[in-house]
Parts: structure tokens; sequence; C-alpha cells
């Protein structure tokens, strides 16, 4: 039903029982919530409130104007969701935290993963002393933002090889030349982290590079069908000039990209966990409330086969990815085990989200009703922070020591 309705009550079905009087309200059946420690359950606890009272309602109207919520972003930082990275949080809690991000709205989650493990991730790990004394205490606050540069028109899964924005150092500036596209919140930002391949030695090189800088330009990707409220641009970058302090020091080749876009193929699992949690909710809500027949649809086997379906494929998203969790903590994450991860839950969530648009039935089209939105935005987790396809062969490249891409 829609959100400007009580999710308790509907005009058509009569007054339901609270939400909290639901069987497994917090839909945790595998426990998963249990393992983290009493204090970060409450924090969490807390975040979860904040996210389903003040997020969620807001989320569908600036969806559908496919525009971003930056006076949210006050609150959010209040929650601690700019500092993930840098406050001491277990993995398995961090994890959490995205997929009650992504349970409520999945662009504002993508903000918040984006955020934390690219963006503050990778000034921690490969900026100068300089750069995160400058830019962490503002993006732990999010009173600044950046985006991650590193796709291109024209090279997305052969990025690694085929990337093609320019740097050529000029004295103690560097010129950069090319053009990225798909980059998440580069209108919004204050710099974006710009890979670019060094015309002197060719090795792949990254840049802080402030939205202001003469020759840097980002427009708007416009008519997605999901993550419409994550302002996705394309970026021109025409001579544009950045002095040597601008340079990360610890990103001198591909592989240091790598390594970050291992934990972001990760996060994207989380990711894909909360979005089937927010289907099951807006699909179970809706089954009680709505009746045909003369009574709720959720007394029909023929609802009740998805809500369990849906629900089935939460729980095994949300179990790998408290394993991966366990993985990530002790320092032994292979990309293997994170495509795996991100394929497998982005499968499961797309699956989830046509049942769920197939139970509301004519309203499950329309975004009013949430799950048309949920649907969309299911959709582009499939695809981004590689593709579906690109994923599953890194898991067979790695299980078969055969690799099957192309070159």
């Amino acid at each position: 039903m829609p959100l400007s309705e009580n999710h308790a009550t509907s005009t058509e079905a009569g007054p339901l029982q609270d939400a909290g009087e639901l069987p497994f309200p917090d839909v945790d059946l595998m426990h998963v919530w249990h393992l983290v420690e009493p204090d970060e359950r409450q924090r969490l606890s807390g975040i979860r409130a904040f996210l389903q009272e003040r997020v969620r309602p807001e989320s569908i109207d600036y969806w559908n104007r496919e525009e971003f919520p930056r006076h949210l972003l006050p609150e959010m930082a209040a929650y601690g969701l700019g500092a993930l990275q840098l406050d001491g949080s277990s993995e398995l809690f961090k994890g959490l935290v995205y997929v009650e991000a992504a349970r409520a709205d999945a662009s504002l989650s993508a903000l918040v993963g984006i955020h934390n493990e690219l963006i503050i991730g990778m000034i921690l790990e490969l900026g100068s002393v300089e750069q995160q004394e400058k830019w962490l205490p503002g993006l732990t606050q999010f009173t600044a933002l950046g985006a991650f540069a590193l796709t291109e028109p024209d090279h997305g899964s052969d990025i690694a090889g085929g990337l093609s924005t320019t740097a050529t150092r000029e004295g103690d500036e560097w010129v950069i030349n090319g053009a990225k596209r798909w980059i998440g919140a580069a209108t919004v930002a204050d710099f974006s982290l710009v890979w670019a391949r060094d015309t002197d030695d060719d090795a792949i090189k990254a840049f802080i590079v402030e939205s202001t800088r003469p020759g840097f330009n980002a427009t708007k990707i416009s008519n997605k069908v999901g993550l419409r409220i994550m302002q996705n641009a394309d970026i021109s970058l025409d001579d544009v000039r950045v002095p040597e302090a601008n340079r990360l020091p610890g990103a001198n080749n591909f592989a240091a990209a790598n390594e970050l876009l291992k934990h972001s193929r990760a996060w994207v699992g989380w990711q894909a966990a909360g979005v089937q949690l927010g289907i099951f909710d807006v699909a179970r809500d809706y089954a009680l409330a709505r009746r045909q027949f003369g009574r709720p649809i959720a007394a029909f086997q023929l609802v009740q086969l998805p809500l369990a379906e849906i629900l089935g494929n939460a729980m095994a998203s949300l179990s790998l990815m408290s394993d991966l969790a366990r993985i990530q903590e002790s320092g032994d994450l292979e990309m293997v085990q994170a495509a795996m991860a991100k394929s497998t839950t982005t499968r499961l969530a797309r699956e989830s989200a046509a049942k769920g648009r197939a139970l509301l039935g004519g309203n499950g089209v329309s975004s009013d009703y949430e799950m048309a939105k949920l649907f969309g935005d299911a959709e582009i987790l499939y695809t981004y922070e590689g593709t579906y396809e690109i994923n599953s062969l890194i898991v067979g490249r790695a299980v078969t020591g055969v690799s099957a891409f192309v070159g």
C-alpha cells in the first residue's frame, strides 16, 4: 500500500494488527542480527527506526522526481552513516547498516556504501596524510561528498585494460583529459576521485579533482529506471589542471583500484539483501491489507508461495553475507568471494522483485505502492559494480583455472 497510508490499516481492508504484532516483525528468521554485539545491536535498532520512519517515506517523491534529498545528510551523519569506515565497527555491523539503508531506499544506501567503501576507503588507504586531514573530517559528517570516477563511456567491463582518460605531468601539475560515465553523486559532490592513465609510464593513477576546477563538468544522467535518487553523471575533463599534491600516492596501478572494488562488490551483496527485505516488507503488508473475494489475499496459496520464496531468497542472501563478513573480518577476502556474493544476491533480488511486483498486481507498477520502485532499483543492482555476467565469469575462472574473458 502507499506509504501515505498507515501500514497497519487500509481503507479497503479494514483494521489490521499493528506491524509490531506481526509474526517475525524484524524478519530475522536466521538470527543474523543476533550475531552482532549487544551495543551494536542497540545502535542498529536506532538506525533502522530512523531509516524506516524518516528516510523511507520521503524517498518515494524524490525517486519519482530524480532529485537528491540533501537535507537528509545531517540527520544521516548524526546516526554515524558517514563514518562507518572509521568508527571501529565490526564488518557484520557495517554490513547490516547497509542492509537497513537499502531496505529503506536503495539509492541512499548506494550513497552510504560508495561514500564509505570507495571514497573514505580510498582516501584512507591510498591518500596522503595531508589529503586525509583535509577531507576525512568533512566526509564523515556528510558536509563534504566525493565521487568515484573510474567507468568511462567506452570502457566498463574492460576498464582495467581499456581506461583512456589521461594524465600528463607538467612541472608541479597534472593535466587530465578524458570522460567518465555513470559516476554516482558527481553532480552534487565536492570532488571526484579520477582514475587516469599516466602518459609517461602508462600506469593508472588516481587524482582528487575538485568540482570547481576549470575544465571539469558533470552532467546528470536522467530517465533511469532505478536508483533514481542517486545522481549519476557523465563527467568531461578538458585540460583539467590539478597539483601534484592532489595525486593519491598509494594509487599507482589498477591493482589499487581492484582492491577497493573487491570490498565494494561485497558491499553490493549487503545492499541486495536489504532490497530483498524491503520487497518482503511491502509484499507482506500489501497481502495482509488487500482484500479480494471477501478476505485478505494473504489467505490465498498463490500469495503465500511467493511470500515464502521472497523471504527464503532474503535469508539465503543474509546468511551468505554474514559468512562473507566473517571472512572480511579475518582479512582473507578474495575477489572470487566478493564476486560470487554480488552476483548471487543480486540475482535473487531481481527474482524476488519480479515476484513482489506480480503479487501486487496492477498496483505493482505504481511507485506509490513502493514495489515498482524496488523493482527498478533491483534491476540496477544486477548490473552495477560489475555486471552479473562479469562477476559470474570471475567465479568461473577461479574455480576452473581457465579464463573465459575475451582477449
